[in-house]
């Protein structure tokens, strides 16, 4: 049968709801219409240093990408900046540069 909460020491409210804590990639399931940007809350990118998807002139994009490899959400993220004509930073793990080559062979 089991013992009751009141008795195993634990609260009845122990449970906290991730999405509540903020925890990146978790949130409520919504209709992709509702934000066409709702991607941008699980990307990696959020939730490291800015300035590295946005070198200076000949700088380094080498740490950017590989944080863009792992992100689960790096063709959303390389879609929409295609679409909005991107042309500063790394986005979906592609350079402005490599975005453009890109644009130019499919189309």
């Amino acid at each position: 049968m089991g013992i009751p909460n009141e008795y195993s020491g634990v609260p009845d409210n122990w449970f906290v709801d991730p999405v509540q804590l903020g925890i990146p990639g978790v949130r409520r399931a919504a209709p992709e219409d509702d934000n066409p940007l709702a991607w941008q809350s699980d990307s990696l990118c959020a939730q490291t240093d800015p300035e590295a998807f946005f070198p200076e002139k000949g700088g380094s994009t080498r740490d950017a990408k590989r944080i863009c490899g792992s992100c689960e959400v790096r063709g959303q993220c390389l879609d929409y900046a295609l679409q909005n004509d991107e042309r500063f930073g790394i986005w979906g793990g592609l350079s402005e540069r490599e975005r453009r080559k890109l644009k130019k062979r499919a189309g």
